[in-house]
């Protein structure tokens, strides 16, 4: 199963809700943002390297960590170098290799982000409850519609005593609120899920409602 996160616009969380999503499902996070990488990178082949066929995908992912990652590169060459067109197949062979895969998307409506969620099964679109990120939600939906990925679901980020059901109606999925919180906070300061540093918190909780939501849509 490959679930795209995507965001409208940028400096909504969206990397941060596919990391902590990762973490509930068991997956692998891939991340497919070629030119404003987010994620925790490494030493050692990456998502740029597995683009421009200099390694094999399942060579990318790394274990070490909290959550089994496929970083991306940070150089401009590397992202001139990659072929967004070999995603496919690169999230393919790690989808058959480990089952779950979750694809943090750039964010906007380009080309790498259609393709990104071209290549996945269903997408979890995220946003924050103001109206320049709504706005912009709506036309992600919009591109997610035009490819035909089925969306799984909506997050509201830093959201807190949000009415969701005009969401819900406007986007047509279910949303789930992702509170503001210092747990939240401190687990991002230590590059980890914040269920490995609050698993009591309502972060958490939000967290694994939403990986209980998503898992129907990706096992259609």
């Amino acid at each position: 199963m490959k679930l795209a996160v995507t965001a409208g616009k940028g400096g909504v969380g969206k990397s941060t809700v596919a990391y902590n999503l990762g973490a509930e499902l068991d997956a692998v996070v891939v991340d497919a943002d070629l030119g404003m990488a987010d994620l925790p990178t490494r030493r050692g082949p990456d998502l740029h390297d597995v683009l421009a066929g200099r390694a094999d995908a399942l060579e990318a992912v790394d274990e070490a960590g909290p959550v089994a990652l496929c970083p991306c590169g940070r150089s401009l060459a590397g992202a001139r170098a990659a072929d967004v067109t070999a995603l496919s197949g690169a999230l393919d062979a790690i989808g058959r290799h480990y089952g779950a895969v979750v694809v943090d998307c750039p964010a906007g409506l380009g080309g790498d982000t259609g393709v990104s969620l071209l290549a996945a099964d269903a997408c979890l679109l995220v946003s924050r409850p103001t109206e320049p990120a709504l706005a912009a939600a709506v036309r992600s939906r919009e591109l997610a519609r035009v490819v035909g990925t089925p969306l799984a679901g909506v997050v509201l980020n830093r959201a807190e005593d949000v009415v969701t059901r005009p969401v819900a109606d406007a986007l047509g999925a279910p949303v789930t609120t992702i509170p503001e919180s210092d747990a939240l906070a401190r687990a991002q300061r230590a590059g980890q899920p914040v269920r490995a540093v609050a698993p009591d918190s309502r972060a958490t909780a939000q967290f694994r409602s939403l990986a209980a939501g998503v898992r129907p849509a990706l096992e259609r």
